[in-house]
């Protein structure tokens, strides 16, 4: 049995479920390794690593439980010192609460002395290395006995005492009188008391973090002072002034909580470091965002609508595709927004429709694009809608990184409980319908990883306890309470709106009760009641909302407008397909076609574009092939007129190339030409049919603008180019002969017909003289190949360039080898030397 339960007395009952959860503990030993205490329940977690900075040499006292997490009575004692973390939070830094696990760190309280657990121990500031701890005994589950042990070691401390320690005993009339004179302070407030009362002590710890105040204990037995001030009542609070004149603290209650908050929020009193709270003049003069007066009492719409629209269409996004746990999280987030949210009929309307939505969508993703169309378009919902504005009103803080969505989400959620406790108060079968989607939402999609995390920790610990809605209502307004408590003082906090235990007792004062012994408790009826009357939807301020007319209106135009926009692009996709389909394969000219002059093209450029002025604007060009010159000629008229109309464009374009040739030429028109070649300009044909492969090889033969490389070939049977003639083209293009099937290796007659003419023509060409150059190719058709492969793509400028770097690095290595060679020879001889 430890020290625990005998200075407890635990029943006998409870005795007997502490030992069957210390054989579940043993039985599963996973779940005691993770310890009873996190950094969340403002406790310092102690391990062999940091025990020694946090217990020697300290500038504040530390109180240390030694527990173990398989012992049944320290995880019954673990909420109480939660507990008592949270409630004396604002004594640091005179006094810090730590814990360590000794089942995971048996050596470290075994060098303490600790044999039972749970065991608590007070190390004073600045011990040493031999310092053991004094035991706190006869503690007990009772906050207030617990806060009082911790005051008399901070009494009977050593010198030196902790630094940030405020003076705990009483005050003289002689120190009250000349205290102005060496404290700058604004208040001085006066605890009346009796000897054996520690509330003075307890508010003076309070208000150790807070300036332009100080707090002192007078003792009933001062009895000019208490004449003086004609106090009649013990404990009572007085204001002290310089000039000698004192006011009474106006509180609901003579206790200790209500002390604290009234000198907390006196005009001018602040947290050390924390700037005075700014008026609201200065927010008015804000041009950028101008201060928007409210009732700190009422909840406004204008935060409701803001933090849903800043929940979906920002925190939302950073999830590009929801599926697994995030598309559950989301599904069920949407259906009680759609379910509970109290706003106007056009927000419900939207929501209602997303939900629908979303429950319409089978397949095991969802993308944010098609959550944030749905969002912004709500087309086939009429009068719905979400202002995209964030318009924040009784969440606004006084700079622009404070309170806002945090505030607003918090009301949100709140609000949601409500709504559900108000709709379903005869239907108790999902009292943790609304919870769950919180909880879901933060962990996935909130954007402060460790708020979340602090959250779902509070979730696992305790929300299987809500059994009712009125009780899902009461859980969220504890865990928001803590999580105040948690960042009080913290740099989140606004100045201008202190984080306090909510509602206040000026707020709701019935709230707040007083237990027999002192101490503060709530009334969770009068709070229940409290919660249900502040966030009903019949109590909402629709003051600052974005005006729905104006909203629709909008919304309408910005729907037709990318109706528009659709069917535009629609329209030219169409239009591309089209064109995609009616586009011929490049068929082979046939050889006495090749060879065409470049005067001549240009004559045919001409002409096409003097067509193009008479006929009109401008249409799409569809290229027509398939046949060769003889096939067309040769073809009947209607299968001409056939072929012409099935490959021209959709939007009635001028169909253009070879069929032209066929056309006879008037009796006023020019003369009629011969015959003429037809040339297959490599880089548009690259460009129109292979843009995936043939296009990275001719870029190397156009780097250098102006260049034109042209190319007679064997024609082909067939109307269209195969996978060989592909082949044989990428092989042109890099110089390299393409091999005829059949054909004898290395057959001249063969060469030549392949290769008949290579031109490369530019302003520093490797070869000035074409002809030259052509008859030099066809008589050396191996060297040609090989010249043809180095210089596609370089200048006569380029290849001296190579050759004069590679002379000089030849040279330098060569010097290099020569100056080594030396060296080794001079250091040999030195060695030989006697």
């Amino acid at each position: 049995m430890s020290r625990f339960a005998d200075h407890i007395g635990l029943p006998q009952k409870v005795a007997s479920v502490t030992r069957v959860l210390v054989c579940f503990l043993l039985i599963f030993p996973s779940i005691t390794g993770a310890g009873l205490y996190t950094a969340s329940d403002q406790i310092l977690v102690l391990t062999p690593q940091n025990v020694n900075s946090a217990l020697i040499n300290s500038t504040a006292a530390v109180v240390v439980e030694f527990y173990a997490s398989w012992c049944g009575h320290c995880v019954h004692f673990s909420p109480v010192y939660k507990s008592l973390a949270r409630d004396i939070k604002e004594w640091k830094p005179a006094v810090y609460l730590a814990a360590i696990d000794c089942a995971e760190n048996m050596e470290v309280c075994r060098d303490y002395g600790i044999s039972g657990y749970p065991s608590i121990k007070f190390f004073n500031a600045y011990s040493t290395n031999a310092s053991m701890g004094k035991y706190i005994r006869g503690f007990n589950r009772d906050l207030r006995v617990l806060r009082q042990l911790i005051i008399d070691r901070m009494e009977a401390h050593e010198e030196p005492a902790p630094p940030a320690c405020p003076p705990l005993e009483p005050i003289s009339q002689a120190e009250i009188t000349s205290f102005f004179e060496t404290n700058t302070v604004e208040y001085l407030a006066l605890i009346f008391e009796e000897s054996t009362s520690y509330v003075g002590k307890e508010v003076t710890l309070d208000l150790l973090q807070f300036d332009n105040v100080s707090v002192r204990r007078v003792l009933r037995s001062e009895e000019a002072l208490v004449s003086q001030l004609g106090v009649t009542e013990f404990p009572s609070c007085y204001l002290y002034y310089p000039g000698g004149n004192a006011t009474r603290l106006q509180v609901q209650i003579e206790a200790r909580t209500f002390y604290s908050y009234a000198l907390q929020r006196l005009p001018g009193v602040v947290r050390f470091g924390k700037p005075k709270p700014l008026s609201t003049d200065l927010f008015t003069n804000n041009t950028v965002e101008p201060w928007r007066a409210f009732n700190s009492s009422r909840v406004y719409m204008a935060d409701l609508e803001s933090a849903l629209s800043y929940s979906l269409r920002v925190e939302l996004s950073s999830t590009a595709v929801f599926k697994g746990d995030a598309l559950s999280a989301l599904k069920g987030y949407i259906a009680v927004l759609a379910k509970y949210f109290p706003g106007r009929p056009m927000v419900t309307n939207l929501l209602k429709s997303l939900d629908s939505w979303l429950k319409a969508q089978d397949g095991a993703e969802v993308s944010y694009s098609d959550l944030r169309e749905v969002l912004d378009l709500p087309a086939q919902v009429p009068n719905s809608g979400l202002p995209a504005v964030v318009r924040w009103v009784g969440c606004q803080g006084s700079k622009p990184h404070l309170r806002r969505y945090p505030c607003g989400v918090w009301t949100l959620f709140h609000v949601l409980t409500v709504q559900a406790q108000r709709s379903n108060e005869s239907d108790a079968s999902q009292p943790q319908e609304v919870l769950k989607a919180v909880r879901d939402y933060v962990k996935q999609f909130f954007g402060c990883r460790e708020c979340a995390e602090h959250f779902v920790a509070m979730a696992t610990e305790g929300l299987r306890e809500v059994k009712t809605l009125s009780g899902a209502v009461t859980w969220l307004w504890t865990r928001h309470n803590r999580v105040n408590n948690r960042l009080a003082g913290a740099l989140s906090e606004d100045p201008h709106f202190p984080k306090i235990q909510w509602p206040s007792p000026t707020m709701c004062p019935t709230c707040h009760g007083v237990k027999p012994n002192g101490e503060h408790s709530w009334e969770t009826d009068q709070v229940l009641a409290f919660l249900v009357s502040h966030f009903a939807s019949d109590r909402l301020l629709p003051d600052y909302l974005v005006d729905e007319s104006e909203l629709l209106a909008q919304q309408r135009k910005t729907h037709e407008a990318n109706v528009l926009i659709t069917q535009k692009r629609a329209e030219r996709k169409a239009r591309e397909a089209g064109e995609s389909v009616a586009e011929p394969a490049v068929s082979q000219p046939p050889a006495e076609e090749l060879g065409m002059e470049e005067e001549e093209e240009e004559e045919e450029e001409e002409e096409e574009e003097g067509e193009e002025g008479e006929g009109g604007p401008e249409e799409p060009v569809v290229e027509m092939g398939g046949m060769g010159k003889e096939e067309k000629a040769a073809a009947p008229a209607a299968v001409l007129d056939k072929m012409a109309a099935e490959s021209a464009p959709a939007g009635g374009g001028v169909v253009r190339g070879r069929w032209r040739s066929l056309r006879k030429p008037g009796a006023a028109g020019p003369r009629p030409r011969d015959a003429q070649e037809d040339i297959v300009d490599l880089d548009s044909f690259v460009n129109q049919h292979f843009k995936n492969k043939a296009l990275r090889a001719a870029a190397a033969a156009t780097a250098v603008r102006g260049r034109t490389l042209q190319r007679k070939v064997e024609p082909e049977p067939g109307p269209v180019f195969g996978l060989r003639m592909e082949l044989d083209l990428g092989l042109g293009m890099v110089g390299l002969e393409p091999v005829e099937p059949g054909a004898e290796p290395g057959a001249r007659q063969q060469q030549r017909l392949w290769l008949k003419k290579r031109e490369l023509s530019d302003d520093t060409a490797f070869m000035a003289d074409g002809d030259k150059a052509d008859r030099w190719y066809v008589e050396n058709p191996r060297g040609g190949r090989l010249i043809s492969v180095l210089n596609v793509g370089f200048s006569r400028l380029d290849i001296s360039l190579c050759v004069v770097l590679y002379l000089l690095s030849s040279m330098c290595l060569m010097a290099m080898y020569l100056f080594f060679k030396n060296r080794l020879r001079i250091r040999r001889v030195k060695v030989s030397l006697p």
